[in-house]
């Protein structure tokens, strides 16, 4: 009979934490940063974001990304005034969104402190077009704390980012991304 109680809450405790998933591989961050830099003929550009949201499972490599566009801030609010009304529409497309995986997550030790390149496909929507793309990155564990890097490059038309011919020198067609998130375990509810 003790048997069988034992059995019993071990089942009952079990179908809890898979059901309230706590044995959750998640990780998140809310303060996430992305920037992007244009080098063109007359002026760089840069900008940065530090609100991205993002979203890592460490068991199946799902990796989302989630950024506000009139988050980004540039070093002249002029910059910043054209970005978001001339060549983002950020009233009319206000996100960008990252959905994809990490390729061979498997190979990434979590449990010990240490640095691994990873291949990150998927599909990253901006400007409401979307399209697939390959990058480069970084997992990096110390301390049992778990962070991230990537640098790719996108090019604005594959994005139906027209950038009008009067100012074709001042802005690159190729804008370089750099991504850096700090992540946190997320807790189960």
């Amino acid at each position: 009979m003790r048997k069988k109680i034992i059995y019993s809450a071990v089942f009952f405790l079990f179908t809890i934490c898979v059901e309230g998933n706590c044995f959750s591989q998640e990780y998140f961050t809310k303060n996430g940063r992305i920037s992007f830099f244009s080098k063109a003929t007359l002026e760089n550009i840069t900008a940065d974001n530090n609100q991205a949201i993002s979203l890592l499972n460490t068991q199946t490599g799902e990796l989302r990304f989630h950024v506000l566009i009139n988050a980004f801030h540039f070093p002249k609010a002029m910059m910043e005034q054209h970005f978001n009304t001339d060549y983002m529409e950020s009233e009319k497309y206000p996100s960008s969104k990252f959905k994809g995986t990490i390729a061979e997550i498997n190979k990434v030790d979590f449990s010990k402190d240490g640095s691994y390149k990873v291949n990150v496909n998927g599909s990253l929507e901006i400007h409401g077009a979307s399209k697939n793309i390959t990058g480069v990155g970084a997992i990096s564990i110390k301390d049992g704390k778990l962070s991230a890097t990537s640098v790719f490059k996108i090019i604005l038309k594959d994005y139906n980012i027209d950038i009008p011919s009067i100012v074709i020198n001042n802005i690159s067609q190729q804008i370089e991304i750099i991504v850096s998130c700090q992540y946190e375990k997320r807790m189960s509810n």
